[in-house]
């Protein structure tokens, strides 16, 4: 599959205003590992008050298995900011989040860390909603969703995060790869050293 294509069925969660507490819960916030803390992913919805895992919620049914676009309801990623609630939904093998808006601040550290936000318009997000597992295919560099019957919708995507998505870096590795270029820009503008003054010789 082309990096610049995600082709995936959907995992869908209705709920609106699910914010950055429930998508990772405080309490996992010590770790910088971003390995593993998918499986703290919605923690607290992921398991019955036994501990045990709850067999309807939608990332617990084997058919959501491999799913790598989750819709979800108005207003995804509201609350505090934190970088983990990125990584958790990465590392749960997420690569897009559909929804007709997402917070601010969440979209930011969403693009910095691979995920890619989506947001349409709220009757074909509805739609999204009452057709989960439905296949979906989002290209990147069209900034546009195509659903299975072939309609096609497009969403805003800014120039320079869609260069980073589509060349599988964050912003400092984006800076990182025009190291040669940054060099070369500046010998070529470097200012010229002032002149030594001449030595002034006693008479």
């Amino acid at each position: 599959m082309s990096a610049a294509v995600i082709r995936s069925r959907t995992v869908v969660l209705r709920e609106r205003n699910i914010d950055t507490d429930q998508i990772i819960p405080a309490r996992f916030l010590t770790t910088t590992e971003r390995a593993g803390i998918g499986r703290h992913a919605f923690s607290d919805w992921r398991s019955l008050a036994d501990g045990s895992p709850d067999p309807d919620f939608p990332f617990n049914r084997p058919e959501n298995a491999g799913a790598q676009v989750l819709v979800a309801g108005r207003n995804f990623g509201c609350g505090s900011s934190r970088e983990h609630a990125p990584w958790a939904l990465v590392d749960l093998g997420l690569r897009a989040v559909v929804s007709s808006e997402i917070a601010d601040i969440f979209r930011s550290n969403a693009l910095k860390n691979g995920l890619l936000p989506v947001v349409l318009d709220a009757e074909i997000v509805d739609e999204l909603l009452d057709a989960p597992g439905i296949e979906l295919s989002i290209d990147i560099a069209a900034r546009r969703v195509t659903l299975p019957d072939g309609r096609a919708f497009a969403f805003p995507l800014d120039a320079f995060a869609r260069t980073c998505l589509l060349e599988g870096v964050d912003q400092l590795g984006y800076l990182l790869k025009q190291a040669d270029a940054i060099a070369a820009f500046e010998q070529r503008h470097a200012l010229p050293s002032p002149a030594s003054p001449e030595p002034r010789h006693a008479r």
